[in-house]
């Protein structure tokens, strides 16, 4: 799996069409969970964090409406695409009024259905201004995948650069473990969040003094102009 395509939670309860989306997702380097009620998915988006959700609208208890609703009522803004059945117009209306991103009818290409989960995630991100990105003493190259510390190279995994990136894309940000185990690695909190820390220990040891990244107590990490 590519590193950095983050969680795509899917609510289906086909599981024919669950499994053939998770497919695809994860051919295009997404990790992916399925669940097949609406209570079920909606607690998961809560706890794994994902960097999207792919909502079927008529799923069985809790349909999809619902699932958004409630998801936008507690201020959470992961981008949701919709599936729906050709007759479903005036729920999928109403989901995109409540601030569902993108909808696909069935029977849909999975091709296309992974194409619009990526074209909703790059609306759902401020396009780069550059791409070089400086915090503190540490400057970031994202297309030539260089990181300086103090003006010398530092030589990174492919992994430790994806979260070092991920960090100073957004300063002062601060990022729950389970947001960087999601965004960084596809995974959710199952897996354990453990793997954040390390990673973040190996970062701090190979940028040394220069390391912006500042540990929030109970939290997670951010990326500060300051050196912590």
């Amino acid at each position: 799996m590519a590193a950095g395509a983050g969680l795509v939670v899917v609510a289906e309860d086909d599981p024919a069409v669950a499994d053939l989306v998770r497919m695809y997702l994860s051919r295009d380097g997404f990790g992916v969970q399925t669940y097949g009620d609406g209570s079920t998915a909606l607690q998961a988006v809560r706890t794994h964090r994902p960097v999207a959700v792919v909502l079927d609208i008529g799923l069985p208890g809790m349909d999809g409406i619902e699932v958004c609703r409630r998801l936008r009522a507690e201020g959470d803004r992961t981008p949701i695409l919709f599936v729906t059945a050709r007759d479903d117009e005036v729920d999928r209306v109403l989901g995109l009024e409540l601030g569902a991103d993108d909808y696909v009818t069935k029977p849909f290409s999975p091709r296309e259905l992974v194409a619009r989960v990526r074209a909703v995630l790059r609306r759902s991100q401020p396009a780069p201004t550059q791409d070089r990105r400086e915090v503190g003493e540490v400057v970031v190259d994202v297309v030539r995948r260089r990181v300086l510390a103090a003006g010398v190279e530092v030589h990174l995994t492919a992994t430790e650069f994806d979260l070092l990136a991920h960090l100073v894309g957004a300063p002062g940000r601060v990022w729950q473990r389970e947001e960087l185990l999601s965004a960084v690695w596809g995974y959710s909190a199952q897996a354990g969040t453990r793997t954040v820390d390390v990673h973040v220990a190996q970062l701090r040891a190979k940028l040394g003094p220069a390391s912006p990244i500042r540990t929030v107590r109970g939290v997670g990490y951010a990326a500060d102009e300051v050196p912590a």
